[in-house]
């Protein structure tokens, strides 16, 4: 039996942060997939990023990982979302050319030191003395390994809905892992749920009538990543792409009519589909029930690649059947006489309930066992690509003895938000991260992702030292800044105080100091919400003290003072820290404080 430090299942977004993280931190790592040719395949939408999930692939790209290169190197269209809004609230958005992104991602893994991918399923961990010690695939190899990283996406238990027609699948084109579902379940006893996701249709772009349609154009420049140092990739590191815009059509009446007629023929309401599925990402079907007042509904039209005439219809989610499919498509303005060239459908598949986790996504009843990804309940490629990277990290730390797993907090980045809210909240559909999620968002923007996280991508060892360089030089140059402006006087006022008012316009006021875009950015952002960051800092200072507050792993919960509701969400859950358990719904503040008094006791003791 051959043996790696780790091994990680499925390559996908979750899957390829995972493995490039576990191999970076020097654990031989294998990766197995069931298809190298859909490494990093984009199932849905091809974009990366969006509101809350831009944040994410900053994060990501400031503390090692390879989605925003990825993203940048194949990308045909970026946007920031929400302009109009504040700082916390804008998000970075590409659309990227489908086939290529897979292709680059593919290529760094294969070219990655110390990972190995194979292609195969996965039928059964391996199990020895209650520790896993290996990985069965369906060719009867057996794989040893000292950690294991889950990240099966939609495959585990897959069944693909096309109205009252159903098959089994991973996605489209793909066969399920059953065999693997079950060994959670029985073999590893672990509690598995079961969700709902969907996909719209694509159509070819020659049938398209774009003039009928708004056009959104890309902004001339963009990038998620700010690193100096990306490596050579062979063809990827010359490949120029052209920046394509999206198009923006609408539903009406009649659309809305083609499913009203239709609705006894949709799995959702016909009773074959029983899982729940996004409630902030419906099917139009979903919408039409819900929204009946609504006269119309936004469907943008999003290109594929350079390297295909297929679009994307982005809003339009369906399980219906294909008949009605065509008859919904065709009465959408400009796409009267669209060719379709995939149909849409629903998938349902089994996650294992997050609440198992710990906050390094380790399972507690099998501490070398990671989960990241759909697996654990959540939606989209960032979400999955944010929770591999940690997966990887603690899974390669754990490996090689490299010191305790790493947990990021709510007040650090997205990505701690999105797990602490997986092991403390019931997850009853698909988690979707938005900026409201964040108590901290103010201060967890998507312009300092890199002064917020690279330092400890540097003490974990995925960030290089140049990169810290880097680092200290922008922020001497925003020191420097601040120390300039703030000596300044305009009609006798104190330059630096008039930045702080939201009506100051300092590029149309005169003879002021000129300053690099992103050092501009920061010095009118901390100018202007410094009051804000300073205030959310103080109440993140006083929440911490509840999350340095450990909870032992036998700790009885079963208390006088405390709800049976409280000891039985406790007991299932078993927080780490104090402040897991403040966060868990149903622990009201009074129940937290009579905690905290009975933990000084027992350490006391």
């Amino acid at each position: 039996m051959e043996s790696f430090d780790v091994i990680v299942i499925g390559g996908g977004h979750a899957g390829c942060e995972a493995a490039l993280a576990s191999a970076r931190l020097g654990a031989s790592t294998l990766l197995l997939t069931m298809n190298n040719d859909h490494i990093a395949q984009m199932s849905c939408n091809p974009a990366i990023g969006g509101i809350a999930k831009g944040q994410v692939v900053r994060e990501i790209d400031a503390l090692g990982g390879e989605m925003a290169v990825n993203a940048d190197a194949t990308s045909i269209q970026f946007r920031m979302l929400n302009e109009t809004r504040g700082a916390a609230a804008l998000s970075p958005r590409a659309q990227c050319d489908r086939m290529l992104y897979s292709k680059r991602m593919k290529m760094v893994i294969e070219r990655q030191e110390n990972l190995a991918v194979h292609q195969a399923e996965a039928m059964e961990p391996v199990v020895e003395n209650g520790r896993i010690i290996g990985v069965k695939t369906i060719f009867g190899d057996v794989w040893g390994c000292r950690a294991l990283v889950v990240c099966t996406g939609t495959f585990l238990g897959g069944k693909l809905h096309f109205g009252l027609q159903s098959m089994s699948g991973g996605r489209m084109g793909d066969p399920a892992s059953n065999a693997f579902s079950t060994a959670l379940r029985d073999l590893l006893h672990l509690e598995m749920g079961r969700l709902k996701t969907g996909t719209p249709v694509r159509v070819l772009g020659q049938s398209i009538d774009f003039a009928a349609m708004d056009m959104q154009p890309s902004a001339p420049d963009g990038h998620f990543s700010f690193r100096e140092d990306v490596p050579h990739v062979p063809f990827f590191s010359e490949l120029t792409l052209s920046r394509r815009p999206c198009y923006l059509t609408y539903t009406n009446a009649k659309t809305a009519e083609v499913v009203r007629a239709n609705l006894d023929r949709s799995p959702m309401y016909s009773g074959r589909i029983h899982s729940t599925g996004a409630r902030y990402c419906p099917s139009f079907e979903d919408k039409v029930v819900r929204f009946p007042d609504r006269q119309s509904h936004h469907v943008y039209i999003e290109p594929e690649g350079d390297s295909t005439d297929e679009f994307y219809l982005n809003g339009i989610s369906t399980s219906l059947p294909v008949d009605v499919q065509w008859q919904m498509v065709h009465t959408l303005p400009g796409l009267e006489k669209a060719r379709l060239s995939r149909y849409a459908y629903a998938i349902e598949y089994d996650i294992v309930m997050p609440y198992q986790l710990d906050a390094g996504l380790a399972v507690r009843q099998w501490p070398n066992l990671f989960l990241a990804g759909q697996i654990n309940g959540t939606s989209g490629y960032e979400e999955a690509a944010g929770q591999g990277l940690m997966a990887g990290i603690n899974a390669a730390r754990l490996a090689g003895n490299l010191g305790t797993p790493v947990a990021l907090r709510r007040d650090e980045a997205y990505i701690g938000v999105m797990i602490d809210d997986l092991v403390t909240k019931d997850i009853v559909e698909p988690y979707r991260l938005f900026t409201s999620r964040a108590e901290y968002r103010l201060s967890l923007r998507q312009d300092n992702a890199d002064r917020r996280l690279t330092r400890l991508g540097h003490e974990i060892g995925l960030v290089p030292a140049s990169r810290i360089q880097q680092l200290d030089a922008y922020e001497a140059a925003i020191r420097d800044g601040k120390a300039q402006l703030q000596k300044i006087r305009v009609d006798g006022h104190n330059l630096w105080e008039l930045m702080k008012h939201p009506d100051f316009d300092y590029a149309a006021t005169p003879n002021l100091p000129v300053f690099p875009p992103r050092i501009m950015e920061q010095l009118l952002i901390e100018a202007r919400y410094a009051g804000y960051i300073a205030h959310q800092a103080q109440q993140a200072a006083s929440f911490r003290k509840l999350d340095d507050c450990r909870i032992p792993a036998d700790f009885d919960f079963h208390l006088d003072g405390l709800s049976a509701e409280a000891v039985a969400k406790l007991t299932k859950r078993r927080p780490a820290t104090l402040g897991q358990a403040s966060r868990i719904d149903g622990v009201t503040p009074a129940e937290i404080a009579l905690l905290q008094i009975r933990l000084r006791r027992h350490e006391s003791h």
